[in-house]
């Protein structure tokens, strides 16, 4: 099922939230958003999600049609099944120069139509993806938790599609709702953002970016969307967060006799 989280005019924006069975993984979001004739589909997972999400996806988008898939970063849960999407679509996958040269991997060798002309590498800066007479955003999320790492604004909807900042760990027959307290999910939060996200020094670098967008929702790809208050107090909260190599040290790195 398609939660529209944004739809003004030819302008939507949908998530879809439930194709992943309790017993197979890790819940997980995927977006699409279309204006006009342009259809952009973010972090559309492996294997497992392939083909009940190609079929959701052709409920709003003839598949021969979709402009843009849309990379966070390489992880198997967001382009994992980027040979399918690069088969049965025309679509220009977009992802961090950084993985250009590995996101191939997954792709057969013989597999046609699946060359360097149906890739847009980002440069570490980000950029701008076409969307009719709109566009969106590649933001700069490096090292939250991937080395290329992007968030994707829609500057119509105002919308922050974030990958994995922000996500909370939901189980999948959960209600998707916009959380405003973030009490409410913090605990579910807290754990994932200490051991995936790098460092406090580049997650107060992106909170202060996500900050001069001021975007009104903030969406990861596991669990659920923030909104009003508590996205002020999550970027206080990330801003001042101790993770990853923060935590680390000499005890961590141990011969195991």
């Amino acid at each position: 099922m398609a939660h529209v989280l944004f739809e003004s005019g030819d302008h939507r924006c949908m998530v879809f939230n439930d194709l992943v069975r309790s017993d197979d993984g890790i819940q997980a979001n995927q977006f699409l958003i279309t204006r006009g004739r342009t259809s952009a589909l973010l972090d559309p997972g492996g294997g497992l999600l392939y083909t009940p999400l190609s079929l959701a996806v052709a409920r709003h988008v003839p598949l021969k049609d979709l402009t843009w898939i849309l990379a966070s970063h390489q992880d198997p849960d967001i382009i994992g099944a980027a040979d399918r999407w690069l088969m049965y679509t025309s679509a220009v996958l977009v992802c961090s120069r950084l993985w250009g040269r590995f996101v191939p991997h997954t792709v057969p060798s013989y597999q046609q139509n699946a060359h360097a002309d149906r890739y847009m590498l980002l440069p570490d800066e980000g950029g701008r993806i076409p969307m009719g007479d709109s566009h969106l955003l590649a933001l700069p999320a490096h090292f939250l938790h991937s080395v290329g790492n992007f968030s994707f604004y829609d500057p119509v909807s105002r919308i922050l599609f974030s990958g994995d900042v922000g996500s909370s760990m939901i189980s999948s027959g959960e209600e998707y709702r916009a959380v405003e307290d973030l009490s409410s999910v913090l605990p579910r939060m807290e754990g994932f953002h200490r051991r995936y996200m790098v460092s406090r020094r580049v997650a107060r670098l992106w909170s202060a970016m996500v900050r001069s967008i001021d975007p009104v929702l903030i969406v990861p790809q596991h669990g659920l969307p923030l909104r009003g208050k508590a996205i002020g107090d999550f970027l206080d909260w990330l801003s001042g967060l101790e993770c990853g190599i923060d935590l680390m040290g000499p005890e961590h790195y141990r011969v195991p006799y």
